[in-house]
């Protein structure tokens, strides 16, 4: 029972092996000029590592070696695999190509490196744990091969142009490093309502991808990009009412529906579309209305002294 109890602990070790093992594939399989497999392999090693930390937190297996070897196997993966795919794709042509697949190899390093980082602060608010800090290497490198998936879903075009993709590579490799909040999915909660409709979407979504890989994967990153924006003011939002993050979502959704219930009745509702960030402007109104009653019965008070 101990040795089979040590190989379960191994088994998240074992997963970021076979995320650096795909990284390493695409390399070769970009070398054969079989990109539609550099492609494969680089989702595979992202599939892969949303899986390995996960699997050591379920099993309580988590190491400072697991958290290393992670770390350098999303470097290869996620940063050189890419980069150089894409080098020999298309930026090879480009007297700045290989400068950019650099850019690109050190912004994955010096992300990986902020995130290690990060881990070890204590100083960040409660919610920012629904975040990531510039956008995840695993996504980074499928949004810099995303002008290779429409390229193989489409051929060749303005997208597959060198300058258009070392552009947009290089913008890529900032945003991995910029301070620009991203969701991250590790604090989603599925309600147990919700299970049997999620399974049901992820089967439609695994059909889609078997039948229409690229084009599945192009519509997925795109819709990655739409989510930026609102990741970003929900992120201000809360910065700017933390408390919010500590409403339980029963209750949440409960205000919202009453919320909707005086809307449809020509009422005005009593919260926005955030409850407590409301709930904090209704306190504030009605601070200003006591505020404004206690003056002008400061007023008059003044006047009936003044003219007894």
């Amino acid at each position: 029972m101990p040795n089979a109890g040590a190989g379960v602990r191994l088994l998240p070790n074992v997963i970021t092996v076979l995320a650096l093992c795909s990284g390493l594939s695409a390399l070769k399989f970009a070398l054969d000029g079989n990109y539609t497999g550099a492609l494969a392999a680089i989702g595979v090693a992202a599939l892969l590592d949303s899986l390995d930390g996960r699997l050591a937190r379920l099993l309580d297996a988590t190491s400072r070696i697991g958290a290393e070897l992670d770390s350098l196997a999303d470097c290869v993966s996620f940063g050189v695999a890419p980069a150089v795919v894409l080098f020999i794709w298309t930026l090879r042509s480009t007297p700045v190509g290989w400068p950019v697949a650099l850019v690109f190899a050190v912004c994955v390093v010096l992300r990986l490196a902020r995130f290690n980082t990060l881990l070890d602060g204590t100083e960040a608010p409660p919610f920012a744990k629904e975040f990531f800090v510039g956008i995840p290497s695993p996504m980074g490198a499928l949004l810099a091969v995303l002008p290779l998936t429409v390229f193989l879903q489409f051929g060749r075009g303005w997208w597959s142009s060198p300058a258009t993709v070392a552009a947009w590579t290089v913008a890529v490799a900032l945003a991995m490093v910029s301070r620009l909040p991203t969701l991250s999915m590790k604090t989603v909660r599925v309600p147990a309502r919700a299970v049997a409709p999620l399974l049901v979407l992820i089967t439609g979504l695994t059909a889609a991808v078997i039948t229409f890989p690229f084009a599945s994967l192009g519509v997925a990153m795109l819709l990655y990009l739409v989510h930026v924006p609102y990741a970003s003011y929900r992120y201000r939002w809360l910065a700017r009412h933390p408390s919010a993050w500590e409403v339980p979502a029963r209750q949440r959704r409960a205000i919202r529906r009453t919320a909707r219930s005086m809307r449809r009745l020509g009422l005005r509702p009593p919260l926005r579309r955030r409850v407590v960030g409301a709930a904090a402007a209704a306190g504030a109104a009605v601070r200003r209305r006591r505020s404004a009653e206690t003056n002008g019965q400061v007023a008059r008070d003044r006047r009936s002294h003044r003219h007894p």
